[in-house]
């Protein structure tokens, strides 16, 4: 059998909602209204702090699929002022998403324990909020939401191979900048970082062999596993990750705007940018070179997105072990595509009306352990 990406099919039910004349799709899915209908008709789990979890209306799996989101809608009507990353995120409210998080991946884990058979992960995608709403790229729901996705790795097996060449699927071979022409510096920023329960590994050392993804990402093994996964401390360290990514992207991109070395205000390392990044000749190549090419090509400089995109991933490689990563989102791909998964969309009602049951069954099974565990309170009388 040949590994390489996978393009898998997922049927979905048709969804009556009429998009406004005049409105394009994102722009109305923004808006407080629809999400207010998105809470109302898919919505599984509300809790005092906003946190919503949800069913998939259009997803990436039959298998498991659900989201957790901060929802904000109602409480801030400007839908590019809402908090699209786990750092603006109140720390209360924080410390509760990592609570469900940690009883989701649990659930996921025992109800899936073989990864010869399934691919779990967890993962979220930032929603930059400078980004225009009418423009490619930008998410469906513009607010801060965690996926949960496990696939059968029969699924995986039977599928077409996907296009490598597709710009979603997150290649650091190809189509990502930093570890095109900043793999090094990259790295080494990474590795000054002190971590405790997360243990650096070779890029190449937790692909899935099915998908030979991700590619050239950084990555991290979870020492401890799902044990760790209930301290605090993997999650305040899951957060050095991006905190890390964020000055590393806001230290280039800043570079690139001004053509100045400066140290970005509120960077998190800002003795790691002075001292290894303004000292690193590849950092300062590249970033000058990608000025010169923004003042030259107005199509290059209309993709450059200039706040931090990012995907950060948790998931189980083929040895059982849990993983961390993170990548550089300039496409605006899918979570799924850092792993190597192309997911396909068809409306098929009947095929979706086959599988929707056992799906529900598994999502109102997981609901009920938060509600158990006084996480928030069940929605549409489910259960």
């Amino acid at each position: 059998m040949q590994n390489g990406p996978r393009l898998i099919n997922t049927p979905f039910r048709p969804i009556e909602i009429a998009v406004p004349e005049g409105v394009s799709p994102n722009e109305f899915f923004n808006s407080a209204e629809n999400l207010k209908n998105l809470r109302n008709e898919n919505g599984l789990l509300d809790s005092l702090e906003g946190l919503l979890m949800y069913r998939k209306a259009i997803g990436h799996s039959l298998e498991f699929d659900t989201s957790i989101m901060y929802n904000t809608a109602q409480k801030i009507l400007n839908p590019l002022g809402r908090p699209v990353r786990h750092d603006q995120v109140p720390p209360m409210i924080k410390r509760v998403w990592t609570d469900m998080s940690t009883l989701i991946i649990e659930y996921m884990l025992e109800k899936y324990p073989d990864p010869e058979k399934s691919l779990v992960l967890c993962g979220e995608a930032s929603l930059d909020p400078t980004w225009p709403l009418n423009k490619p790229g930008v998410p469906s729901i513009r607010m801060i939401h965690n996926h949960f996705i496990v696939f059968p790795k029969t699924t995986l097996k039977q599928a077409e191979l996907a296009d490598p060449n597709n710009p979603n699927l997150t290649d650091g071979g190809h189509h990502n900048l930093f570890y095109r022409c900043l793999d090094e510096v990259y790295q080494r920023f990474f590795a000054e970082i002190n971590l405790q329960i997360l243990k650096p590994i070779g890029c190449d050392d937790a692909t899935i062999a099915l998908t030979n993804y991700p590619k050239g990402l950084p990555s991290w093994e979870v020492q401890g596993g799902i044990t760790a996964l209930r301290k605090q401390t993997f999650w305040a360290e899951y957060q050095l990750i991006l905190k890390g990514f964020l000055d590393f992207y806001r230290t280039f991109f800043g570079q690139i705007s001004t053509g100045h070395t400066q140290i970005p205000e509120h960077s998190y390392f800002p003795d790691h940018i002075d001292n290894i990044l303004h000292n690193d000749n590849a950092f300062q190549r590249t970033a000058r070179d990608i000025r010169h090419r923004v003042t030259c090509d107005p199509q290059f400089a209309n993709q450059i997105r200039w706040e931090p995109a990012y995907k950060q991933l948790l998931y189980r490689d083929d040895k059982g072990r849990l993983i961390v990563t993170i990548s550089q989102n300039s496409v605006g791909n899918a979570i799924t595509e850092l792993l190597g998964i192309v997911v396909k969309r068809v409306e098929d009602a009947d095929a979706y009306k086959k599988a929707e049951p056992a799906l529900l069954e598994k999502l109102i099974e997981v609901r009920n352990r938060l509600v158990a565990a006084d996480l928030g309170w069940a929605l549409n009388g489910l259960g």
